[in-house]
């Protein structure tokens, strides 16, 4: 990956930021992207002291305006991007009967409009080189119910169908686009589901009332995990890998 751009969405989160910190450990250059421009500051300061080659670029990735803004500017200071990670997200949890307008368009708005507007812009981009890979960050909800999720986990599934498709369309141009499906990995965006210090051992174990198994490999994700999994997509070593999606969640979702 010496020598490589890649665009990271979400790059101020907890699996964001280690994809971004994976990426450049590897050599790439990595336009780190979030909308909490203070919290990737942070971020970025970080990454450059360890002499990683990060910038940031404080963007609203649900407005199409500001992405191809973005995008313009980051291959004019970094270079034509070689890869793509989605990997902003939000959560809103409550049951689907309960959940307010704002709620479920904000859900969307960021998991899945975000994706389509930052790879459609990538992408475009990328045709004319001929030339690119494309990861976005689901979960393992998008295929499993999941009690109070219902918008993350249609989000997430209308996000993984459209990279799926987007792959189809654009592998006659030699881009791949995949996607990495994490279950419980230990995040900010997980202890906020957390009711109590027994949140952890509900995760391994599973909650019955919930419909909710636990996890078989008994333990949670570290976001590194996560980014392992991003990096193997994204690189030469998954070059006949396309349209897949591959789950990273320990066993909780079975299999399935």
């Amino acid at each position: 990956m010496e020598g490589k751009t890649a665009l990271v969405t979400g790059a101020a989160g907890g699996i964001g930021e280690a994809i971004v910190n994976a990426l450049a450990e590897r050599g790439a250059r990595v336009a780190a992207v979030d909308r909490d421009a203070d919290r990737l500051r942070e971020r970025v300061k970080y990454a450059v002291e360890q002499g990683y080659p990060v910038q940031s670029f404080p963007a609203d990735i649900t407005s199409s305006t500001e992405v191809e803004s973005l995008v313009d500017d980051a291959e004019a200071l970094m270079g034509p991007i070689d890869y793509l990670v989605n990997a902003a997200g939000v959560l809103r949890l409550a049951e689907a009967r309960k959940l307010t307008d704002e709620e479920w368009a904000t859900t969307f708005a960021v998991n899945t409009t975000g994706v389509f507007f930052v790879s459609r812009a990538v992408v475009n981009r990328m045709v004319t080189r001929r030339s690119g890979a494309i990861v976005t960050v689901a979960s393992n909800a998008a295929g499993t119910a999941r009690v109070e999720m219902s918008a993350y986990a249609a989000s997430k599934a209308a996000a993984t169908m459209f990279t799926k498709c987007l792959g189809l369309e654009v592998a006659e141009y030699g881009i791949r686009a995949n996607i990495v499906a994490p279950g419980s990995t230990y995040t900010p965006m997980l202890t906020s589901m957390w009711k109590d210090d027994s949140g952890a051992q509900a995760s391994l174990d599973g909650v019955p009332e919930a419909y909710r198994v636990g996890i078989p490999l008994r333990k949670l994700a570290q976001p590194g995990d996560v980014a392992d999994a991003v990096v193997f997509l994204l690189s030469d070593k998954a070059a006949h890998i396309t349209m897949h999606d591959l789950t990273v969640d320990g066993g909780a979702a079975l299999g399935v």
